[in-house]
């Protein structure tokens, strides 16, 4: 097993992963023969009457998935497993947190994705992403997106938020994202991954629903020198429809400055429908990876040159907002 950050801190202490949840019991040794009765007992109840029942309910290819859930089960119970020095857990992201992303993307928003032979089959690539919505689900929606229809994870580079929050910071470590910083993402992309970033920030998923589709500020260009330092391609993309999912027509300015939050929204629906209120609208989305912009044929101080990190940031900036004022025209309505 190799280790994971303890923080989002480049440089914060490395810590060991252990192999297995500690409540699987301090013998090691025992771990595998608590798998294997666990493993077997559901075995032996699906061999059973239980298994023709589920034959006539989930169709014949349950056995598969069946035996494939109980090697999953395995697996983590026995901590047969791997993870990268960021935490990321391929099985599970694969297994769990894409399994359960995917209906929301397919069958509730409807994604549509284009231009993901844009996205290089191999090697690094930084893709550049517009972010709206009040709730960042348009970075998911992008995961999901990636993995799908170009077959690569998409390693996200978050804010400093993300990973101080308790359960969200374990979540996003697994699910292979990290702080956003020049360090982590210079690493991610010089080891040849896909890594996503939302340059807007909160500015971006936190403004007014009058602004919708208005791209904000993308910072200092830190993603361009980053990208410019490892020379991998940059892929601009566009992403409409999560603006609608919670039109921000408000904001709770005193309580969020409470609570230590960048916004808390008022929406047609929220807080007046109390937790109904959080359920998105079922928008109709499109995502599409613009042509890629190439960094490799810049010297090797290039990054060193603001002029030219301005102008590539800001050529990125330009094709993605283009590419939202087309789509948008092209669309029917919000909802079909």
């Amino acid at each position: 097993m190799t280790a994971a950050r303890e923080s989002a801190d480049p440089a914060a202490k490395v810590i060991p992963i252990e192999s297995a949840p500690s409540w699987c019991g301090p013998d090691p040794d025992a771990r595998p023969g608590l798998a294997d009765r666990i493993a077997d007992g559901v075995g032996t109840a699906l061999a059973g009457q239980l298994g023709a029942t589920a034959t006539r309910v989930l169709g014949k290819d349950w056995e598969q998935r069946a035996a494939n859930g109980l090697g999953f089960l395995r697996r983590r119970l026995t901590g047969d497993y791997e993870v990268d020095d960021f935490g990321f857990d391929r099985e599970l992201t694969e297994e769990v947190f894409l399994a359960l992303l995917r209906p929301l993307a397919e069958k509730y928003f409807r994604i549509e994705v284009r231009g993901t032979e844009h996205i290089p089959a191999e090697g690094g690539v930084l893709i550049v992403a517009n972010h709206s919505g009040t709730i960042p689900l348009d970075a998911l929606m992008t995961q999901v997106a990636v993995h799908d229809h170009a077959d690569r994870h998409l390693r996200m580079l978050a804010a400093d938020l993300v990973f101080v929050l308790p359960v969200v910071n374990e979540l996003a470590r697994k699910a292979g994202h990290t702080l956003a910083c020049n360090e982590d993402a210079q690493a991610l992309l010089e080891r040849g991954e896909v890594v996503g970033v939302w340059p807007e920030g909160f500015k971006g998923i936190g403004k007014p629903f009058a602004d919708r589709y208005k791209l904000q500020r993308f910072g200092r260009g830190g993603f361009v020198a980053s990208a410019l330092r490892a020379g991998v391609p940059i892929v601009p993309c566009s992403i409409v429809g999560a603006e609608e999912t919670y039109p921000m027509i408000g904001n709770f300015k005193t309580l969020a400055r409470l609570l230590g939050l960048p916004y808390v929204p008022i929406t047609p629906t929220f807080p007046w429908l109390g937790p109904l209120g959080a359920i998105p609208l079922p928008t109709k989305w499109t995502i599409q990876f613009g042509e890629p912009i190439p960094t490799d044929s810049y010297p090797k101080d290039a990054a060193e040159d603001p002029m030219l990190v301005f102008n590539l940031t800001d050529q990125v900036r330009e094709t993605i907002q283009h590419t939202l004022y087309k789509l948008l025209v092209q669309r029917r309505s919000v909802f079909g």
